[in-house]
């Protein structure tokens, strides 16, 4: 089973023509290139209770960050990024269902780095059914 990140940077990189290691990265945002967009894993929701051994839906939470040396193209990165992956459902990605994947909060900015590069946050849950 892949951590949702990886699952999340394969729809990225096939729909958004992101490409991991150079402009997509998942768990830490390096410090190079100025200009990227990091993936990381966070807290969701308990897995559900069922008596189907085998099975089990889990709810993990994922957050974006995109950073960019342009606020208003950042802005833009991570709106696409949001439009891109909110409302999507009851597909396979790299063998796992994801039963939804939906916005749970807004683009936002974060902060601006110590070298003056904004980064935005949007954050999703998703559901995905586990063997």
């Amino acid at each position: 089973m892949n951590a949702p990140s990886y699952d999340i940077a394969t729809i990225l990189v096939n729909e958004l023509d992101m490409t991991i290691g150079t402009d997509l990265f998942m768990g830490r945002e390096p410090t190079t290139p100025p200009n990227c967009v990091t993936i990381f894993d966070t807290p969701g929701a308990p897995p559900d209770f069922n008596y189907v051994k085998g099975t089990m839906i889990t709810y993990p939470a994922i957050q974006i960050r995109v950073r960019n040396v342009n606020y208003t193209t950042g802005w833009g990165i991570i709106n696409n990024i949001k439009s891109t992956l909110h409302n999507r459902g009851n597909e396979v990605i790299n063998g796992t269902t994801y039963l939804t994947i939906a916005c749970s909060q807004e683009p936002a900015l974060l902060d601006w780095d110590e070298n003056n590069r904004a980064r935005f946050v949007v954050s999703f849950n998703l559901s995905r059914e586990e063997e």
